[in-house]
């Protein structure tokens, strides 16, 4: 944002507006001229152009007129060198967008904040795009900033994502989440620690590098931590080992297709009738066509569990199926009924 450089052109524009009232209060009171001849006096003294005076001037007005020049003369030409390089740079347009931006921001809820737009930022933007999540990016990166607003339609913010005031304008308190995928273990630290004192009900994913740094920032209050080397190591020896296994699996959990989706599904608004009953009596393989692959409960994971498990309204539910059958899932459960 360049609202600095806002700021001092508009000072500009009012010191320049108030030199040239008083040049216009000066030639009526000491020339006897009228308004429009002493706005037209003013501004040709100002701007030092060179055209002749409306009228003779007496000792007095040479006077003024010579304080004049010298008073108004610097600031005529900042003023027009200023406006005319923020027309140049952009930054009318830039501060359009912002504000237009700022203002998107201010109604969101219910969404992830990202910090920052490196190459873990940028990737996890895609996945809540692919997801249709609302989302805005805090980078404090100028070069970054400049790329998002010119090439991308994404909410963003300009500042350092490790300050309050920042997290306050990202609507941290209405947000579901948060990603720190910043280069430094430390600065995701500082936004793990305020954004968790800020909103202690905010799921926080944090980014790490160094091995020592993932107890550090769950202590802190991120929920989990992702180490991007550990799991690029990992998959790399996995494709050598097995790599159809890894295949198959990334492309049901990490890429987006129509064929096949794994989901999670909560049974917290599911259906009365279905409450305290088993898998095998909700019938999902028979009538949606999806399977249900795992389960949680009292927070444990359960793969492929058995189909004679109750189910509860605590618990969750990992579901495997295209698109349509999903639906159909998603109304079973709720409605009781297809």
């Amino acid at each position: 944002m360049k609202e600095r450089q806002v700021k001092h052109i508009v000072i500009g524009l009012v010191l320049l507006a108030t030199v040239i009232s008083v040049g216009i209060i000066g030639y009526m009171i000491l020339e006897k001229f009228s308004f429009v001849e002493a706005l037209y006096m003013t501004i040709i003294t100002i701007a030092t152009v060179g055209f002749e005076e409306v009228h003779q001037l007496d000792n007095a007005g040479m006077v003024f007129t010579s304080f004049l020049i010298i008073f108004s003369f610097g600031l005529f030409v900042y003023v027009v060198t200023s406006f005319t390089r923020l027309l140049v740079e952009g930054v009318f347009r830039n501060f359009y967008k912002d504000n237009k931006v700022k203002k998107r921001v201010q109604r969101l809820s219910d969404h992830v904040i990202v910090c920052g737009f490196g190459r873990n930022g940028r990737q996890a933007i895609i996945e809540l795009m692919d997801h249709k999540k609302k989302f805005v990016v805090i980078e404090s990166g100028k070069e970054m900033v400049d790329k998002i607003r010119l090439e991308t339609d994404y909410l963003y913010i300009e500042g350092d994502a490790t300050q309050e005031e920042i997290l306050e304008a990202a609507e941290i308190h209405k947000s579901s989440a948060l990603i720190t995928a910043l280069p430094n273990d430390a600065d995701n630290l500082f936004v793990v620690l305020t954004a968790r004192q800020m909103n202690p009900k905010l799921k926080i994913i944090s980014r790490a590098s160094e091995e020592k740094s993932d107890s550090k920032l769950k202590r802190a209050g991120a929920d989990n931590v992702i180490m991007p080397d550990r799991i690029g190591g990992q998959r790399m020896a996995k494709l050598v080992i097995q790599p159809d296994v890894v295949e198959f699996l990334e492309y049901i959990m990490l890429q987006s297709s129509d064929d096949v989706n794994l989901e999670e599904l909560s049974c917290e608004s599911m259906a009365s009738c279905f409450i305290n009953k088993s898998i095998k009596e909700l019938g999902v393989r028979n009538i949606t066509g999806a399977n249900i692959v795992g389960l949680k409960k009292d927070s444990k994971y359960i793969f492929n569990p058995n189909p004679d498990v109750i189910l509860s309204a605590d618990d969750q539910l990992f579901v495997l199926g295209d698109p349509r059958q999903l639906s159909k899932l998603r109304e079973l459960l709720e409605k009781g009924e297809m």
